[in-house]
């Protein structure tokens, strides 16, 4: 590899906006080791043979906001914004747990699998109520999924009759806390479902024509895109992985907290995103951003709890984080930092001082 080459493949790595968010990654971990140098320390727990340590209750964290943030891509991407996916998680861990609590403990595998199957396909209904309300009601889809937003926890404490409700199940726990070599299972089920939905909106026309709605709705349309199915469609994707982000949240302690599943979690997922590198005006999205971004927020989360802020100071440490963060990934102020920079005076050289003779 020439040097020529290696400094174009340099340029574009940093022009591409997740690579910001695996700086900032390295960044935060890095402040962590210089506090205790053995942060970053795995081990194996002898009684399970498990992986134990920071990096993997970071992992663990990241997976139900790995979920949202993908949602939210493909929402975005079309011009809408969802800010109803953390009440879904509620609904979904309420279903979930009420469901399990009323079935036989002894159900299994079987409770299990129908607990989630009842939850994401009630969080898939309510997802296809903003999409109506968005593509064919007309509402806008700030206005159409705040709705929702209100509503969703208030339709998980009807479910829940206002309590927190608990449920005894091996095999929908082991979702959350279980392992395969090692590695934490809801980080794998993560994985896997960013995979799926990049390999179907990456290897199909999907996601262009999602892009084409977000850029110009109406040139769609003339070209033959039929943008109320395709929200439609997003808005229901976004519904269901948010009750596969309620499951993973409530299936670590097998107990629903109303008020605190899911809380501000949608602000997390529009973080994810566009940390990712998504445009808010829409056209544009990045599920390995977003996966990216979604690594960034648990490690953020982690960093501030690990360090002892205040939880009076921790949004306030999130932002400062963000923001500069944001700055880095702007065009713009790489642009001016560019030009100042060509605009700098040159130190004169030291003159050779002639003898006459």
């Amino acid at each position: 590899m020439t040097a020529a080459t290696g400094s174009t493949i340099w340029r574009d790595l940093i022009h591409k906006p997740f690579f910001w968010g695996i700086v900032a990654i390295a960044a935060l971990l890095a402040l962590n080791v210089l506090k205790d140098p053995t942060y970053l320390a795995v081990s194996i727990n002898p009684n399970n043979g498990n992986l134990v340590g920071n990096v993997i209750d970071i992992l663990r964290q990241a997976a139900p906001i790995m979920m949202i943030a993908i949602g939210m891509s493909l929402v975005i991407a079309t011009g809408g914004i969802d800010l109803s996916v953390g009440s879904l998680m509620a609904v979904a861990g309420a279903v979930s747990m009420e469901f399990l609590s009323a079935a036989d403990p002894s159900a299994g595998v079987g409770g299990a699998l129908g607990a989630i199957g009842l939850a994401l396909l009630i969080t898939g209904i309510l997802g296809a109520v903003n999409g109506v309300l968005v593509a064919y009601v007309g509402l806008q889809p700030f206005i159409a999924t705040l709705v929702l937003m209100l509503a969703g926890r208030g339709i998980a404490k009807v479910i829940t009759g206002g309590q927190n409700t608990t449920a005894s199940n091996d095999a929908f726990r082991w979702i959350s806390n279980g392992f395969v070599l090692g590695i934490p299972v809801v980080f794998i089920l993560a994985v896997l479902l960013v995979l799926a939905v990049g390999w179907v909106v990456r290897r199909s026309a999907l996601g262009l024509m999602i892009e084409a709605i977000g850029i110009n709705p109406r040139a769609s349309r003339m070209a033959g895109i039929k943008p109320k199915g395709l929200l439609l469609t997003t808005y229901i994707l976004s519904g269901i992985l948010a009750g596969v982000a309620g499951i993973m949240s409530v299936g670590s302690v097998m107990t629903v907290d109303i008020s605190r599943t899911g809380y501000q979690l949608e602000l997390d997922a529009i973080l994810a995103v566009v940390i990712g590198g998504a445009s808010l005006a829409g056209g544009k999205f990045s599920l390995s951003g977003a996966f990216v971004g979604a690594l960034l927020i648990a490690t953020l989360d982690k960093t501030v709890l690990y360090l002892g802020i205040s939880s009076s100071a921790t949004p306030a440490f999130k932002a400062i984080v963000i923001v500069a963060l944001c700055l880095l990934q702007s065009e713009r102020v790489r642009s001016w930092f560019r030009r100042r920079r060509r605009s700098a005076p040159v130190e004169p050289t030291a003159q050779k001082e002639e003898v006459s003779a």
